[in-house]
């Protein structure tokens, strides 16, 4: 099976709860995952994987969080032509550009020659309740499917 990154960015720990999420539902499908926080990471590290999984949650007003400026602006001189790639993230509706993160990096990972192959997920805080949680598993299973 594949080998796939998990990076994200949390501050409350919600994206970290998906990013945990995703990696045991891929875990069960025998890829081999890699959880690393994005401030942690250079984009040059993607190239070690056949995926790539992003999570941001959304800070403001619709920004990226601190933490993953850096590697946003440096990964726009990526070429990630081959790779599979999907987003994912956390926010709250009470601002008007909901998970504007999740939208940001696909934008990103496509410029970069990526293939998106799933529609990010975005989540009200972190993911609660069985919906919620199946939403995140049905997310890391089309993921994985999509991968061959």
């Amino acid at each position: 099976m594949g080998k796939i990154l998990i990076t994200y960015a949390s501050m409350s720990g919600n994206t970290e709860d998906i990013a945990d999420l995703l990696k045991k539902s891929l875990e069960s499908l025998d890829h081999k995952i890699e959880l690393l926080e994005i401030e942690y990471l250079e984009p040059t590290d993607l190239l070690n994987y056949d995926g790539i999984l992003i999570g941001s949650y959304t800070w403001g007003d619709g920004d990226l969080p601190y933490e993953a400026e850096d590697f946003y602006e440096d990964l726009a001189d990526m070429d990630l032509s081959g790779k599979k790639a999907a987003v994912f993230g956390s926010g709250d509706t009470s601002y008007p550009k909901f998970c504007a993160a999740v939208d940001l990096f696909e934008e990103r990972l496509k410029e970069c020659g990526a293939e998106v192959i799933e529609d990010g997920i975005k989540m009200e805080f972190a993911p609660e309740g069985k919906e919620e949680i199946d939403r995140c598993v049905e997310f890391a299973v089309r993921f994985a499917e999509r991968m061959i």
